[in-house]
């Protein structure tokens, strides 16, 4: 068993243009669902597996975002600013390295969150990280215990675990916006916006790519109209209602 990780990118700097009007006066991250931000409900996951310090890239109202986190303690949230300029979200976690340093690290959207089963879904994933075969491990949530999705299906899940691209395959399963990442992928990037797509296509490429279904029910927030939906999953999931 791999340790658990302690650093981990939480990828907050969009300017959530879909979510518009709201996002005309705050962040998409500080968009409250059921009375808790979006963000707040990312950090809350990582404080609840352990993780010590979360590094959140800014860009859109970033000063909203720093004095909303400024009192937070777990985990410790470090700013990586992004104001001069969107960079991805590959491109936000290069800038951020420094910040992030050598061992694997989370890696969390601060738009979708998820109400955990059992055990909690982040400590499902580093127990299932292994850093010998994998370059990153990827949580997805199938259909039926997905809220507000409107694409199609992102992976196919292999044998053991290893992933490939699902092309809207019904078989397949959905990128649920929380993963494991090897940092040293990143070495000698280029500097700039990059997606995360590129290095999910290289780990296919090296069968290296690595995914987990998740438990539990997984909500992602992208318009106005996804919030009542999220806030009645929240609700349903809590009083243990599939």
């Amino acid at each position: 068993m791999s340790a658990m990780p302690k650093v981990a990118m939480v990828l907050a700097g969009g300017r959530g243009l879909r979510m518009r009007p709201i996002t005309d006066t705050i962040p998409k991250p500080l968009v409250k669902v059921a009375g808790r931000a979006l963000l707040d409900r990312g950090l809350d996951a990582l404080a609840a597996a352990g993780v010590e310090k979360a590094v959140v890239n800014v860009h859109h109202f970033p000063e909203q975002i720093v004095a909303h986190v400024a009192s937070r303690q777990a985990p410790k949230v470090v700013i990586s600013d992004e104001r001069a300029g969107l960079l991805d979200s590959a491109g936000g976690i290069v800038k951020a390295l420094p910040k992030l340093g050598r061992e694997p690290f989370y890696i969390l959207n601060a738009d979708t969150f998820w109400i955990d089963r059992d055990e909690p879904n982040l400590i499902r994933l580093a127990l299932a990280w292994d850093a010998a075969k994998m370059d990153i491990l990827l949580m997805l949530a199938d259909f039926d215990s997905a809220t507000g999705h409107t694409g199609g299906t992102d992976f196919l899940v292999g044998a053991g675990g290893v992933l490939r691209r699902a092309h809207n395959d019904p078989a397949g399963l959905i990128y649920a916006g929380a993963a494991i990442v090897n940092p040293a992928i990143f070495a000698g990037a280029p500097e700039g916006p990059l997606s995360l797509n590129r290095y999910f296509d290289e780990g296919i490429a090296k069968g290296r790519l690595f995914g987990l279904k998740m438990q539990g029910s997984w909500i992602t927030v992208g318009t106005p109209e996804a919030i009542p939906l999220a806030e009645a999953a929240v609700g349903r999931a809590l009083a243990g209602v599939s």
